[in-house]
């Protein structure tokens, strides 16, 4: 045979047909990101670009005022801030607030939330009535708490001074109760959306795991731990770790509150940057406290995926 009969190589079997499929997953992925645009878009520009920008603010100087120079100075806010035990003190009541309220939190709810998952009378009333914190707004509900905790005519003291104990608690104003009655507030005011997470839980536990159990011997108290708990380990996981975060970040409510008083008593660290920012007016100083925090809060992301995945092997 000459060179000139010699045949063209064949192409590979399946070799047109895995090509094909390249390109619809191609289009596939191209039309998939074209749908996300509209949602990308929003986030990108008010949440990612805000918070890029905050990190390169924490490594200037900036200050309040007009024609006022920012100069990029390093690290200099980080070494002011590693001595700064005000803020290190506002940080360690931060961590009591975010873990006292998120335990509580989980504590109740995951009560309220086998309560309300009982076949009980007039039980959809019930579920309405534990979603009321929701539907408030955190300003109203602390405005709501002020008046109820407040030492002359709040309901609180007053119902005390009818059962015959003392009546004059200053809850916000002493040193002494007030970061226990905020964090009060703190477990009413986010209680619903762990209740309701932990009810659609409960409500996903098959019954017949249940009932094998009772055939068993297995009473109230172990069908509980053995099963009920097991099956809402992903659950807890993720619902706690976001309660988590989002009570660290806590600002609204514990500033209308008090305003991180008495004396720093409930100043969480989120106050201090607000007043180091819009008070003293040193803005680089302020993004570098939350440029802390914002490693703090990846950290505890990174518990509650790492929590996912496993859920997903298991």
């Amino acid at each position: 045979m000459t060179l000139t009969e010699t045949p063209l190589a064949a192409s590979p079997p399946g070799g047109t047909k895995q090509r094909k499929l390249q390109r619809r997953r191609s289009r596939g992925n191209r039309d998939a990101w074209l749908l996300m645009l509209p949602a990308l878009v929003p986030v990108v520009l008010f949440s990612v670009y805000p918070l890029a920008q905050g990190i390169l603010l924490g490594f200037t100087d900036a200050k309040a005022g007009l024609d006022v120079v920012t100069n990029f100075n390093g690290v200099d806010n980080y070494t002011r801030l590693a001595g700064n035990e005000l803020f290190w003190n506002s940080f360690r009541i931060g961590l009591i607030w975010a873990f006292g309220v998120t335990i509580l939190q989980f504590l109740a709810s995951l009560g309220l939330a086998l309560l309300l998952n009982l076949d009980l009378r007039f039980r959809w009333i019930a579920r309405t009535l534990a979603l009321v914190p929701w539907a408030m707004p955190p300003v109203v509900i602390a405005i709501m708490w002020r008046l109820m905790l407040n030492p002359t005519y709040g309901p609180i003291n007053e119902g005390m001074r009818a059962v015959g104990l003392p009546g004059d608690v200053n809850w916000l104003g002493d040193f002494s109760t007030a970061l226990p009655a905020v964090i009060v507030v703190g477990v009413w005011a986010g209680m619903p959306q762990t209740t309701i997470t932990l009810l659609a839980g409960l409500q996903n536990v098959p019954t017949d795991l249940h009932e094998a159990a009772a055939i068993d011997g297995a009473g109230v108290w172990q069908r509980f731990w053995h099963v009920t708990l097991p099956a809402l380990r992903p659950i807890i996981v993720a619902i706690t770790t976001l309660d988590l975060i989002w009570n660290f970040n806590s600002f609204a409510l514990v500033y209308v509150l008090t305003a991180g008083g008495p004396g720093g008593q409930t100043m969480l660290p989120m106050l201090f940057a607000y007043n180091e920012a819009f008070r003293y007016g040193n803005f680089g100083y302020a993004a570098a406290m939350g440029n802390v925090m914002v490693i703090v809060i990846a950290v505890f992301l990174f518990v509650y995926l790492r929590g996912q995945a496993r859920s997903r092997l298991s």
